[in-house]
């Protein structure tokens, strides 16, 4: 029945409810308390870590070059670098190419390719660490300075800087995809979940509260946007949502929303999930932990319905309209 996975290594989520509830071998009867205390940052609502890879324009110098230009804010904010230094300047981006003998690597990846052995590979990885609003943006730059020690001190350059003009706190990473070593740098879908859980560890380490788990166990169900659109988005001038919610409104105004296909396969991993949840809760009941059980009980309470991002849309525009009628009519807005 119970099935939380702490190995990482098997490239396997740390904590994967929905395997509590199925029947099978190998069922087991206590939760360690490191599953413990993980189940309890989950139904606390801790605050989750975001680790996300950038992949526009990580294979040439001048792109490159830009990209750490804008991390520096063309040289308002220090890059720390992998051998201590704090480097600042408005040219920052050529220092560090060069520094970085990315020329090199260039010349080596164009040679492979005029032999015809495909695209060109990426000179670094862009990647941010980012907290919610609120968290303290000391402990987000100490906690992804000791996370980019800890990952690539020794065999790969890397660069990185503190943004703070944004609600979220986040701190851009950029790494040499080729270690010093010889040996490339290539990020697979495992290796970003550990990367989350690491950032969290390091984070709760200086005393950021932090957790690492899968959105759909948390009972999220919007999809994951592009970095682009989240950020249009952000700044309201998102063509891609505009484009969502007029497409939604003009359903609406025909007569009502039509299915989504995926709304039947998001209905039942939410059910794999309540029964993952309430197996947990038996578990900590019978190893002593009723408070525990308590706290899991009344997160599966608050846990919303899932939605399909068309139906949150809708549900936007329809409370909308209830607001304007009911200010038409004078009655306060809720």
């Amino acid at each position: 029945m119970p099935n939380l996975r702490i190995s990482p290594l098997e490239g396997r989520p740390l904590l994967d409810v929905g395997s509590y509830g199925r029947r099978g071998p190998g069922r087991r009867d206590r939760l360690s308390q490191e599953e413990v205390a993980l189940i309890g940052r989950t139904v606390r609502r801790t605050p989750e870590v975001m680790v996300k890879v950038l992949s526009k324009d990580s294979n040439d110098l001048r792109s490159v070059a830009r990209h750490l230009n804008y991390i520096g804010r063309q040289g308002n904010l220090e890059l720390e670098t992998d051998d201590g230094d704090c480097l600042q300047g408005r040219d920052v981006g050529q220092q560090l190419v060069e520094n970085w003998d990315l020329d090199l690597d260039q010349d080596r990846r164009d040679l492979k390719l005029s032999a015809g052995t495909g695209r060109a590979p990426k000179l670094v990885h862009k990647i941010v660490l980012s907290m919610p609003p609120g968290t303290p943006t000391k402990g987000v730059l100490e906690a992804a300075r000791n996370f980019a020690r800890a990952e690539f001190a020794f065999t790969h350059r890397y660069a990185l800087a503190l943004h703070t003009d944004e609600p979220h706190p986040h701190v851009h990473l950029v790494v040499k995809a080729m270690s010093e070593q010889g040996e490339r740098l290539n990020i697979r879908k495992a290796m970003l979940r550990q990367w989350r859980t690491d950032f969290a560890r390091h984070l709760r380490a200086v005393g950021v509260p932090a957790n690492a788990t899968h959105r759909y166990i948390r009972g999220e169900t919007a999809p994951r946007k592009s970095d682009g659109i989240y950020r249009a988005r952000l700044r309201g001038q998102s063509t891609h949502m505009r484009a969502r919610t007029e497409a939604v409104a003009r359903e609406l105004a025909d007569g009502g929303l039509r299915v989504e296909s995926g709304k039947a396969a998001m209905l039942r991993t939410r059910s794999e999930i309540w029964q993952g949840w309430e197996a947990v809760g038996d578990i900590l009941i019978r190893q002593g932990e009723p408070e525990m059980a308590r706290q899991v009980r009344k997160f599966l309470e608050q846990l919303p319905s899932p939605m399909t991002e068309k139906e949150s849309i809708a549900s936007e525009l329809l409370e909308r309209t209830r607001t304007r009628a009911a200010r038409a009519h004078g009655h306060p807005s809720r």
